[in-house]
């Protein structure tokens, strides 16, 4: 009996509220051979990710999981935002139970979500982001996508709305994977997105097996970006998408800040290049069609403290005094948004 089968059989799954049977049966039976061999990998590799021992709080996770209540949605909208469950269906009362069971999982930092009336205001207006680049890029229809480092996996549920025949996300933040399958508690669990507690090391090695991959706010988290910008490249078919947001700073050609201490608080920030070396990063890592698609500054609107998110937010990472530095002194964040073509 294949491995992920046995798995199954024998009920790994059963006791952490999240169902990976149904992707696990479609990455075995895909047409790619990566694929097949990581579904054979996958039941360890998320047994080693969902467990006590690494996180403390999983318990109270996965319990918040088993507690939300089995009702039939109805009503499901995830083409022009992520709304799931007619209102009518709950009372205050009930509506508040619901709150109450979410708020286990705080803090909820991509979104937002509406669940049954329920709005789930989170740290970041993530479905800002979606519009400035859902026009710009290849149409999502019938596109087998991942989506690397994807939070609670507001991302994956806009891009199954816009038609892709499967959405595989991953993040290892087992809490945000928790996040992800609240909502999707609600729904067919084959419905074709899952979201994983991986990171990118523990995708199949060079599968070429996804037709667009995005990574959205992770580049600046990795000590070699041009390192990353290969592992991306491994995983897209020649002609794939790719579809990239991160930090950047005003400048030219072959300049990057290289921050000594935080950014914006953040501890992990290693390169933050300009738009001019960040095309140029992609170039040389072999992509072409290298363009960019959108610089926006991060506003306080966009990125702000919220009750589902009520640690410090972008006001804080700010100088009080200089809405254009962050505390340390560096940029303000500035983001953009690039697509580039596999070979």
């Amino acid at each position: 009996m294949a491995p992920w089968r046995a798995a199954l059989a024998d009920g790994e799954f059963a006791d952490t509220a999240i169902d990976y049977a149904p992707l696990l049966a479609a990455l075995a039976g895909s047409g790619n051979a990566a694929l097949r061999q990581w579904a054979e990998q996958l039941p360890i590799l998320i047994k080693q990710r969902i467990n006590t021992a690494r996180w403390g709080d999983l318990d109270s996770w996965l319990n918040a999981l088993r507690q939300l209540p089995d009702i039939d949605p109805i009503a499901v909208e995830l083409g022009s935002c992520v709304a799931i469950g007619d209102p009518a269906l709950l009372d205050k009362a009930r509506r508040e139970t619901l709150r109450k069971t979410l708020m286990a999982l705080h803090p909820w930092r991509k979104g937002p979500f509406e669940l049954f009336g329920l709005t789930i205001d989170t740290e970041w207006r993530s479905d800002w982001k979606w519009q400035r680049l859902i026009a710009a890029i290849e149409p999502l229809q019938g596109r087998r996508v991942l989506d690397v480092g994807c939070g609670s996996g507001y991302h994956c549920w806009r891009m199954l709305g816009a038609g892709a025949q499967r959405v595989v996300g991953i993040d290892p933040a087992v809490k945000f994977v928790c996040q992800f399958y609240a909502l999707k508690h609600f729904l067919a669990a084959q419905l074709p997105v899952d979201v994983l507690p991986l990171g990118i090391e523990q995708l199949a090695p060079d599968s070429r097996a996804f037709d667009t991959v995005f990574s959205m706010g992770i580049l600046y988290h990795r000590r070699s970006p041009m390192d990353h910008l290969r592992e991306l490249r491994a995983q897209l078919r020649s002609g794939g998408q790719l579809v990239l947001e991160t930090l950047v700073i005003d400048g030219e050609l072959g300049q990057l800040l290289v921050p000594e201490g935080r950014y914006a608080k953040m501890p992990n920030v290693w390169f933050i290049p300009t738009v001019a070396t960040l095309l140029s990063w992609l170039r040389k890592c072999g992509f072409r069609q290298v363009q960019c698609i959108d610089q926006s500054a991060t506003s306080r609107a966009e990125q702000r403290t919220t009750e589902w998110m009520q640690f410090e937010s972008l006001s804080d990472f700010l100088d009080p005094s200089d809405a254009s530095r962050t505390v340390e002194g560096h940029p303000a964040p500035l983001r953009a948004i690039v697509t580039a073509i596999a070979p």
